[in-house]
C-alpha cells in the first residue's frame, strides 16, 4: 500500500493491499452512518435503508457508486495532508503580460487567497480568468501549500491542464477525471473535475472552483459538500464565474462572499452582442422531411463560402442528427460533426475541432463553456426552447471573440418567440459592455 496515496484523501483500498499492521499515521473511518436511515460519508446523501440494503444487515451508498461501491463492509484509508512538497523558488514559468485592468482584480484575488478567505471572482467570458489566478497559485505553491483547481466539465480540465502545465513547467500536476486512464498519484497541484472532489478529505489549502454556475455543480448538495470536505477547514476557497446564479449573487449583496470583479476581456474589446432573427416555432415540422429553415441555410451557406468556422447549438440530443443530415444535403463537401454530452468520441471530436479538421461542431449545450476555438461565430437553433437558461445563452455568446486576433463575430439565436432567458441574456450582455465601454473611457 503506497502511503503518498492516501494524503489527504479517503480511499477504499483492497484487502489483499493491506498490510497486516498499518503505519501509525494511517487513520480507518467509516464510510456510511447507519440510523433510521443510511447517510454516505463520502458523498453525505441520506438513503432509505430498504434503497440501500444488502445482504445480513449490512448497507450501501448508492448515490456515488460511480467513484466505487461504499458500503459498511468497507472502511475509509485516510492519512492527515501532510504538505511532503520541495517546490522551485520560482514556480512560475509563464511571462505573460497582464493588462492594468486584470493585473488589479489577480492581486485582489492573491491578497484574499493568502488570508484564506472565501472569495468571488466575477468575469465575463474571455477575461483571462485563468491568467489571472497564476500568481495566486504562485504564491500557495511558493508555501508549499496543496492547490487544486476543479471544474463541473471534463472539457474544462482538458483545456486548462496543458495551460497549466506551460505556465508551472517545474511543477508535477496531476489530471483527473472520469474518462482518465492514467492512475492517480500525489502531487502539489491537482486538476479535477468536481465529482473527484468527493474522493478528497482535508487535502486543498488552495480550492479554486471554475464556472460554479454550471451543469452538474450548481445547487447540486453532493458536489458543494465535497467542496468543503476536499478543502482543509483553514483553507481557502476561490469560485469563480461569468454568470453567477441567484445563491452566490445574495451571498454578495449580504457580504457574505466577497467578489472581484472584471467586466472587460482581456484584449480589451466587447462583447459580441446576440442578434435574434424569426423562424417558424414549427421549424421542426419541416426538419422531420429533412429540410431547415432557409434562413438558417443562408447563414450556413455564407459561412462555407466564406470559409468562416462556427458552432451550431441545438436544444436537444434528438436534433442533432436530423439537423447533421439536412446540412449533408446542401454542403456534401464540408467537414463537421455532431457531439453531446454522452458522445463516446466527444474529446476527439473537440480536439479535431481545434485542429482545424472540421468547419463546424454541431452540438447540444455541452460546449456552451469551458473551449475555446479562435475565430469562430455561433448560431442557436431554437434558442427559445425552454432547456436554454439565460447563463447557459450568455456563455454561448462568449464562445465568440475570444482571441485577440479576432475579438469579434456573429451571435445569431434563430428563434420562433423571445423568452425570458433570451432578453435576459441580451440585457446581460448589453449591461456588461455598458461596464466596459466605461473601462476603456477611463483607461483613454
Amino acid at each position: 500500500m503506497e502511503i503518498s496515496l492516501l494524503y489527504g484523501r479517503r480511499e477504499l483500498v483492497p484487502k489483499v493491499d493491506i498490510p497486516t499492521k498499518l503505519p501509525d499515521t494511517v487513520q480507518v473511518l467509516p464510510t456510511l452512518a447507519v440510523t433510521t436511515s443510511v447517510r454516505c460519508l463520502r458523498c453525505n446523501a441520506m438513503t432509505a435503508r430498504d434503497d440501500g440494503g444488502l445482504p445480513h444487515g449490512q448497507y450501501y451508498c448508492p448515490q456515488c457508486i460511480n467513484l466505487g461501491r461504499v458500503s459498511t463492509l468497507d472502511s475509509f484509508y485516510h492519512v492527515p495532508e501532510p504538505n511532503q512538497f520541495s517546490p522551485p523558488s520560482e514556480p512560475l514559468t509563464w511571462r505573460g503580460q497582464l493588462s492594468p485592468l486584470q493585473s488589479r482584480v489577480a492581486e485582489e484575488v492573491r491578497k484574499a487567497m493568502a488570508n484564506h478567505q472565501r472569495h468571488l471572482l466575477w468575469a465575463v467570458t474571455g477575461a483571462g480568468k485563468t491568467e489571472m489566478m497564476f500568481s495566486t497559485i504562485e504564491q500557495a505553491l511558493k508555501k508549499r501549500e496543496r492547490v487544486c483547481i476543479a471544474s463541473p466539465r471534463v472539457d474544462v480540465c482538458l483545456e486548462l491542464f496543458p495551460r497549466l502545465q506551460r505556465a508551472f513547467q517545474k511543477t508535477p500536476i496531476v489530471l483527473l477525471h472520469g474518462q482518465q486512464e492514467q492512475p492517480y498519484r500525489y502531487c502539489q497541484l491537482t486538476v479535477c473535475t468536481t465529482h473527484q472532489l468527493l474522493r478528497f478529505y482535508h487535502a486543498f489549502d488552495l480550492l479554486i472552483v471554475d464556472e460554479v454556475d454550471s451543469f452538474p455543480y450548481a445547487a447540486n448538495q453532493q458536489l458543494l459538500f465535497a467542496t468543503n470536505q476536499a478543502k482543509k477547514p483553514t483553507g481557502g476557497l476561490l469560485l469563480m464565474t461569468a454568470t453567477p446564479g441567484k445563491t452566490l449573487l445574495r451571498e454578495v449583496r449580504r457580504r457574505q462572499l466577497i467578489v472581484s470583479y472584471l467586466p472587460l476581456r482581456y484584449h480589451g474589446h466587447l462583447l459580441p452582442e446576440i442578434k435574434r432573427i424569426k423562424i417558424s416555432s414549427k421549424w421542426r415540422c419541416r426538419l422531420a422531411h429533412g429540410r431547415l429553415p432557409l434562413t438558417v441555410i443562408h447563414w450556413v451557406h455564407r459561412h462555407v463560402q466564406t470559409k468562416k468556422r462556427f458552432l451550431m447549438f441545438v436544444p436537444h440530443v434528438a436534433d442533432l442528427t436530423p439537423v447533421a443530415n439536412a446540412l449533408k444535403k446542401i454542403i456534401p463537401q464540408t467537414a463537421f460533426a455532431t457531439v453531446y454530452a454522452a458522445d463516446d468520441e466527444r474529446l476527439t471530436k473537440v480536439q479535431k475541432m481545434r485542429e482545424g479538421q472540421y468547419q463546424f461542431l454541431i452540438t447540444t449545450t455541452i460546449l456552451e463553456r469551458g473551449v475555446t476555438f479562435p475565430a469562430i461565430d455561433v448560431c442557436v437553433i431554437g434558442a427559445d426552447d425552454e432547456v436554454f437558461s439565460s447563463s447557459a445563452l450568455v456563455q454561448i455568446a462568449g464562445r465568440v471573440g475570444r482571441s485577440a486576433d479576432c475579438p469579434n463575430g456573429q451571435v445569431t439565436f434563430f428563434i420562433g418567440d423571445n423568452t425570458l432567458a433570451i432578453s435576459s441574456a441580451v440585457r446581460q450582455i448589453k449591461y456588461l459592455n455598458r461596464l466596459g465601454r466605461k473601462l476603456q473611457c477611463r483607461d483613454v
